[in-house]
């Protein structure tokens, strides 16, 4: 790769200097042009013959000739005479005679210079569209994975681990006539391990492992992504086994329009290249491909079928079992005294790459303390970090109206919890500015689940609009602010899905409207769903009003209050 990158550099500079040298060349002959040249009769001309006083002459077809004298370097010009005798009678005068073709032909010149231009760009582009080589990157570097740097995933693990058996001992599965997947999609939300997964996979079997993005595939020429999908296959091949790894793959491998007009015939042209390589794979050849994506509904269906990507397998957000093996992976070589049972119950709705996070900014936090171990207070600022930033130091300039708008916010959305959703833990509440932009938090922790019944997501919808239900009825509906706009943003997705996509509203019946496109009615019905539990939660608040002014007292002068302390001011 150094090789390549400087031979290209090379490259570079040569072009670089062939048209530096052709600049300087037309300048400079431009510039002696342009001299202006003293014209002399005829008649002096001849006299100064006469005399022997001329060195040189230029005879061209022009209507002038160019001369100098004995004595000057600088060009003079007379009248020509056109007699064919003239040059005889100069040679018999001793003068030099040179033949030229007069004042130099600028059009020519400027059409030169294009060609060469063009000839310049051509070989660029020619490059351009040359199949550069991908990132690929057997092996994975250095350091092999294994299963055992993932904690949790065991469903995920077990849909792999027949591949990576396959891949090890291919023979064992031939005897059966067994044909080995040639192509596994991973999906999942963001930070939950595809990526680690894949990685497992190739240093489970002991295979090359190559890394590459759905993006590197995606360019402005056409041809130049399925020239690159071929070249990687073939290094693939070359290795014998292997794992072929493209992560967000929905880059190139999204729906392909079924209009004339409107597509993308560098993508298509990409994807068909990638199901052409798959579809050629021999049996039993030892290459699998693994995909990644967060969005499996966007893929094309030729993709999906057997023989392309045989296998999709979620791999899902960790559970509690799984989270606290993630912090205790994540722990093993650090000195942690913190209780990490606590912390795998509390970090609900985390993901694998969050928790590796918290336990990162609760080490740095240590760190910076030098008190020689992690303890429970470092994860408990490291997890309020990680949900809304670092807290602000310098409050001198929040208004006194706006903290306490700030507290009665908070004090909505922290009664409310306390109210309607009994079983969730409102693990703190605060007043206290972020350096996410955040006025204030209030975390409130459900229990884990796997189902919500039509109730408690009415619940959520209650807890995430009480903050903007304390402003309207302490301060009035023409007072309330757009500290509500990530509230609203929260209840609306889940009216959406409410209505739209488990089917739990009357009105709209058994309907998934992600398959019907924008539709007026699910607006309407989202509409007056919202109205009707905001006026139940002000209605609530109000019958509470004695409670909710006591929380934002509470939090006005303490400014952060955690579960024991808003329980006791209910109670």
């Amino acid at each position: 790769m150094v090789k390549n990158r400087d031979s290209r550099n090379f490259n570079i500079f040569g072009v670089v200097a062939i048209l530096a040298a052709l600049v300087a060349v037309l300048v400079g002959v431009y510039m002696r042009e342009r001299q202006p040249i003293q014209q002399i009769s005829f008649g002096h001309f001849m006299e100064s013959l006469s005399r022997g006083e001329i060195a040189e002459v230029t005879l061209s077809d022009q209507a002038h000739i160019r001369f100098r004298f004995e004595a000057e370097g600088l060009q003079y010009m007379t009248n020509n005479p056109r007699r064919d005798t003239f040059k005889e009678e100069l040679l018999l005068s001793n003068v030099a005679v040179l033949e030229g073709a007069g004042s130099i032909n600028w059009q020519l010149i400027i059409i030169l210079s294009i060609v060469v231009a063009a000839i310049v760009f051509t070989r660029r582009k020619s490059n351009a569209l040359a199949p550069a080589t991908v990132a690929i990157n057997p092996a994975e570097a250095i350091k092999k994975y294994s299963f055992a740097d993932m904690a949790g995933n065991e469903e995920a693990k077990e849909s792999v681990a027949d591949v990576v058996d396959f891949l090890a001992n291919p023979e064992k599965y031939s005897k059966y006539g067994a044909r080995m997947p040639r192509g596994l999609i991973l999906h999942g939300m963001p930070g939950t391990g595809k990526t680690l997964m894949a990685k497992a996979m190739a240093g489970e079997a002991e295979v090359p492992f190559y890394a590459v993005s759905g993006s590197d595939f995606v360019q402005m020429y056409v041809g130049v992504g399925a020239a690159r999908v071929r070249e990687l296959f073939k290094k693939a091949r070359a290795s014998g086994k292997a794992v072929i790894f493209i992560d967000e793959i929905d880059a190139l491998g999204k729906k392909r329009s079924n209009g004339t007009s409107g597509g993308n015939d560098e993508r298509d042209q990409t994807l068909n290249a990638l199901l052409t390589e798959m579809s050629g794979f021999t049996e039993n050849e030892g290459i699998v491909v693994v995909a990644a994506t967060n969005r499996l509904d966007t893929l094309d269906d030729a993709l999906l079928r057997p023989g392309r990507f045989d296998r999709q397998v979620e791999v899902a957000m960790p559970d509690i079992n799984a989270r606290r093996q993630i912090l205790k992976l994540h722990g093993e070589n650090k000195p942690i005294i913190a209780n990490l049972e606590k912390w795998a119950r509390d970090t609900v709705f985390f993901s694998g790459a969050m928790l590796e996070g918290l336990i990162n900014e609760a080490a740095i936090l240590a760190a910076k303390e030098g008190a020689g171990h992690i303890t429970d207070n470092d994860m408990e600022r490291a997890y309020y970090i990680t949900l809304a930033g670092y807290e602000k130091k310098d409050r001198t300039t929040l208004r006194q109206q706006e903290r306490r708008l700030t507290a009665y916010h908070e004090a909505g959305h922290a009664l409310a919890a306390k109210l309607v959703t009994p079983e969730n833990t409102v693990a703190k509440v605060t007043i206290i500015p972020s350096s996410k932009g955040v006025g204030g938090f209030c975390v409130n922790i459900p229990p884990e689940k796997m189902y919500y019944t039509k109730q408690e997501l009415e619940q959520q919808i209650i807890v995430h609009i009480a903050g903007r239900c304390a402003e309207e009825l302490v301060f009035g509906s023409e007072n309330i602010t757009t500290g509500a706009s990530n509230d609203i943003e929260k209840a609306t997705r889940v009216a959406k899905r409410y209505i739209g996509q488990y089917g739990m509203c009357k009105e709209v019946g058994l309907l998934d409207m992600r398959s019907m496109g924008r539709n007026a009615n699910l607006i309407q019905s989202c509409k007056r769903m919202m109205d009707q539990l905001y006026n139940d939660t002000l209605q609530l608040l109000s019958d509470n009003q004695d409670k909710l002014e006591a929380i934002a007292l509470a939090l006005l002068e303490k400014e952060t209050l955690d579960e024991a302390a808003l329980d006791l001011l209910i109670a």
